[in-house]
């Protein structure tokens, strides 16, 4: 597990920021700023405005394009739709900057796929913003689900921001839950139970879809998923069967602020080490080949 109280050996990864939209301050910007392991060094979006505010409570700088924030930063956060990461991400890996992405990759499995022959060719560090993965709780279930020969899994990820609210943005409601919480439940039932060889989904992602994985181990997970449905709060539950008793994630009551320290020293750690996590852009395009697969039946 990730020491953050440690004291910090290197000098500050320089990190621009592209995006400015509500999860980009709330999380992004806060925690690049909050150190000591990362600085943040601009802030570029669309909106000039919007970056300003961004940017603005940590005295970074605001870039007026894209070049610009390139030629301030070591390495690139990205908080943006997942088009627009696709689009712009690649051009960074070029210009030889860490990249840290957001979840899915891009839009479809080709753009991903692009992004990640990007991070390849260029040699640049990666890692995905697959936020439950830094925190102390899902790191003690995965080391609990080693322990345990699975027979079978169920899991949900159920939240109504779609219905409205800062959440409710373009490509969530074109794309709908599978896109958008996919990546986090395939995520972790991959990493519970084993690799997933085959998926298929039933329903409508933009409402509810429901879906069956076979593991290489030979057991069967299935997963529920909306972002469309009135629930008192977010629900993210994992369950593990065999012949011991179950083994149970569930995210009710997380405080999600111990995810950020975690997160920003790894992504630090392997900039500066040169030496990626298993949570880079191979994960993000395995995962997004899964979402594809399970569109496909």
């Amino acid at each position: 597990m990730t020491r953050t109280s440690a004291p910090w050996p290197h000098r500050p990864v320089d990190v621009g920021l592209v995006g400015a939209g509500p999860w980009a301050r709330a999380m992004h910007a806060r925690m690049l700023a909050a150190g000591p392991e990362t600085r943040l060094a601009a802030v570029w979006a669309r909106r000039i405005e919007a970056a300003q505010q961004a940017a603005a409570p940590y005295g970074a700088r605001v870039a007026t394009t894209f070049d610009e924030l390139l030629d301030s930063c070591e390495a690139v956060a990205f908080a943006v739709p997942p088009a627009v990461q696709a689009e712009l991400a690649p051009l960074a890996a070029k210009r030889g900057k860490a990249l840290l992405l957001e979840k899915p990759l891009g839009p479809d499995l080709p753009s991903a796929r692009r992004l990640a022959d990007a991070v390849a060719d260029a040699g640049v560090v990666s890692q995905l913003v697959l936020t439950k993965r830094y925190h102390p709780a899902t790191r003690a279930f995965l080391d609990a689900a080693r322990t345990v020969d699975v027979a079978g899994a169920r899991a949900c990820y159920l939240h109504g921001a779609f219905l409205g609210g800062d959440l409710a943005t373009g490509w969530r409601l074109e794309h709908g839950a599978l896109l958008d919480l996919g990546p986090h439940l395939l995520d972790l039932l991959d990493a519970a139970v084993g690799p997933v060889v085959h998926v298929r989904g039933t329903g409508d992602p933009r409402h509810w879809i429901e879906l069956t994985c076979e593991h290489a181990n030979g057991a069967v997970s299935q997963a529920s998923l909306s972002g469309s449905v009135n629930v008192p709060r977010v629900r993210t539950r994992v369950e593990l069967y065999g012949a011991r008793p179950p083994v149970v994630y569930d995210t009710a009551g997380f405080d999600h602020e111990e995810c950020w320290p975690v997160l920003r020293r790894e992504f630090a750690t392997a900039v500066r080490t040169h030496t990626a996590t298993g949570l880079d852009a191979r994960r993000g395009l395995y995962l997004q080949t899964l979402i594809e697969r399970a569109m496909e039946n």
